[in-house]
């Protein structure tokens, strides 16, 4: 792909700015008081000339993206770069990123929106049962064709736990509260299975212990903590570390449906499969309902009609340095790579941005989350 595929200033500023600290932004929230209004430079997609007469072939829109990372370690604004740079070639818009530390700091974003912001987000399936008035659904993320998602429930291969009902009494860990794939569909299952699990996830379960934070936390502290017996987590986050073969045995959807299912069992160490969720709606991609300029269509079927390279880095180069990661690494052999070598090429790798196309979707397409937080007995507008 050519060099100058998009635009060459949002690749400047990603690889100057944009790695200022992978775990830092994971946790922070823009505290420049920016709120995705316009600046009086509006394109003019609403019929008005936006206050700047005279100069209109010169402006341009900013659009507020508020986005949290699934993962703690994921620089999201690096990970999200090719899909920012498509847009902004496309149309006249700057697309000013703002990170926040959680599912529930983006719709705190979402419920603050006033009239003449203009905002996109990065939210969960569940930000459409929590606040369906204060959003528009721009579309379903899709990962290679796959528009349905999995959440998984795993222990380590010597735990001695064998079902969930052993989770009695245990300290599972999970993402965040309001993470439908890390916590609600978790303690579903876990639910079904017999487990009281109280008033969680905004207050405690009666029959085990709950540990929040995220994905990759709870994955992490499944395999390093022995004091965690399970983790629940989107199949993403650990889906490599079960053998296929245990997928085989459980879930038939799982194998016809999961992008997951192909790398399953090619990470170290092996985890054992407790549960796998049934399908669920893929995340989408939301706006501040009040926004009503026809800009917010162009954007979307921008979206929609993207083509597959707008998902795409051009080069895990591009992420090596926007990283700061030693971009010769990417051209080594395995056994030579150092340990702190191979955690650096694992978190170019993980910088890929995980969807590969944005589908037409409403509010309707995300009934089975709602009426998860029914079979919860959750107030979806508490969390």
């Amino acid at each position: 792909m050519s060099d100058n595929r998009w635009s060459a200033d949002r690749r400047t500023f990603v690889k100057t700015a944009g790695a200022a600290g992978v775990v830092g932004l994971a946790g922070c929230s823009d505290s420049s008081g920016g709120d995705g209004s316009d600046d009086g430079s509006g394109d003019g997609s609403d019929g008005s000339d936006g206050g700047t007469a005279g100069d209109s072939s010169d402006s341009v829109t900013e659009v507020t993206w508020v986005l949290n990372p699934a993962e703690e370690e994921i620089d999201i604004q690096v990970q999200y770069q090719p899909l920012f740079e498509y847009l902004e070639s496309e149309a006249e818009v700057e697309i000013v990123e703002q990170p926040t530390a959680s599912y529930s700091g983006t719709a705190q974003e979402l419920r603050r929106a006033a009239e003449g912001d203009r905002i996109f987000a990065d939210v969960s399936p569940g930000a459409v049962a929590q606040i369906p008035s204060e959003l528009d659904v721009t579309g379903m993320r899709v990962a290679y064709g796959a528009e349905k998602y999995f959440s998984l429930i795993t222990t380590t291969t010597d735990s001695g736990i064998e079902s969930l009902s052993d989770l009695e009494g245990e300290l599972v860990a999970s993402a965040a509260p309001t993470s439908v794939s890390g916590t609600l569909f978790p303690l579903f299952m876990l639910s079904n299975a017999g487990l009281d699990i109280g008033s969680a996830p905004s207050g405690s379960p009666e029959d085990f212990e709950l540990r929040t934070s995220d994905h990759s936390t709870a994955r992490e502290q499944l395999i390093q903590d022995d004091r965690i017996a399970a983790a629940g987590t989107g199949a993403f986050s650990t889906a490599a570390h079960v053998p296929q073969e245990q997928f085989d045995e459980m879930s038939q959807d799982f194998v016809d449906i999961s992008a997951e299912y192909e790398g399953a069992g090619e990470a170290d160490p092996e985890l054992r499969l407790l549960a796998v969720s049934d399908p669920i709606p893929r995340a989408p991609i939301v706006s501040n309902a009040a926004w009503e300029e026809s800009l917010k269509d162009d954007l979307r079927q921008l979206m929609i009609d993207a083509p597959q390279e707008a998902f795409e880095h051009e080069s895990q180069a591009d992420i090596a340095e926007a990283l700061s990661v030693d971009p010769e690494i990417l051209d080594m052999e395995e056994s030579e790579l150092s340990e702190d070598q191979q955690a650096d090429l694992e978190l170019v790798e993980a910088h890929s941005l995980w969807f590969s196309g944005v589908v037409e979707a409403g509010v309707d397409d995300y009934d089975p989350v709602a009426e998860l937080g029914q079979e919860l007995g959750l107030e979806w507008s508490d969390l």
